[in-house]
């Protein structure tokens, strides 16, 4: 469904600032596949989210989804195949706009329209039934400015938004982050919902060990742009918080070693 093979990104490259974001990424995401990217900072975790979703152009390799090579296509033109909630809940929505008028655009993307009226009555009883399903009381407060909801809640409007026509590839990126635990929960709680009932192949970047655990059928882990660690099926399912902390322990000490064998090396060979 989803292939990548070798790409590579090095963001200002030849300068002091250099950040080789991506090294020979190799990676094939099945059909249906929930799967979680953990990483250090820098890891080069959004990096992969955003070269897949066509935020920039990879320096070398390819990149192919639902069977279409996109590696040279434009992120607008990826958007047909990809549903995408970001960490912040401010994102991926129109805040002057209703709570109706938003899930109408995300209901009619992709489609021809005319100059007839988008909330018809069929529209507003599909929407009201959705968004009743969040459990979160909104279904009658549709016309509310969705800029004046809660970060939880528009989050949660958000991950609708991005799942209501089934997307090809759903990426999620740190979508918990920034809110309060008890949000988080929730939305973590429909995401996993979402994304199992409607089969969804997914890409989701966590900072949190708890839902790197839990969440999923396989997990990667990276470090400096590549990836370190592949664990799927039963080898995944055994995977326990304390296994992931002793995994980010190891690259710390590599992290510290590093500096350490290249003086040692710099004085052996002087």
């Amino acid at each position: 469904m989803l292939e990548i093979r070798c790409i590579s990104k090095t963001f200002n490259a030849g300068t002091p600032n250099e950040v080789r974001a991506l090294q020979k990424i190799d990676l094939t995401v099945d059909e249906g596949s929930f799967v979680i990217v953990i990483g250090t900072n820098g890891s080069g975790k959004s990096a992969l989210q955003n070269a897949v979703a066509g935020g920039f152009f990879v320096d070398s390799g390819v990149i192919s989804l639902a069977g279409h090579d996109v590696t040279r296509w434009p992120e607008h033109r990826r958007a047909r195949f990809i549903g995408r909630v970001f960490q912040n809940p401010f994102s991926g929505t129109s805040p002057n706009m209703s709570i109706a008028e938003n899930l109408a655009l995300a209901a009619m993307r992709g489609q021809k329209r005319g100059l007839g009226w988008a909330l018809n009555s069929n529209l507003m009883s599909d929407l009201r039934e959705r968004v009743r399903m969040l459990n979160m009381k909104l279904e009658d407060r549709l016309d509310n400015i969705i800029g004046s909801l809660s970060g939880g809640q528009r989050q949660a409007l958000t991950l609708l938004m991005a799942t209501w026509l089934k997307p090809k590839l759903l990426l999620l990126d740190e979508h918990t982050a920034a809110l309060d635990p008890k949000s988080a929960n929730q939305v973590i709680r429909l995401s996993e919902e979402i994304i199992l009932r409607d089969k969804l192949t997914t890409l989701m970047v966590t900072h949190s060990m708890h839902q790197a655990a839990n969440l999923g059928d396989r997990l990667i882990m990276m470090y400096r742009g590549r990836i370190i660690h592949d664990f799927r099926g039963a080898e995944k399912k055994r995977l326990r918080v304390d296994d992931l902390l002793a995994r980010f322990e190891e690259v710390r000490r590599k992290e510290q070693l590093d500096p350490t064998a290249a003086e040692m090396l710099r004085r052996t060979y002087i």
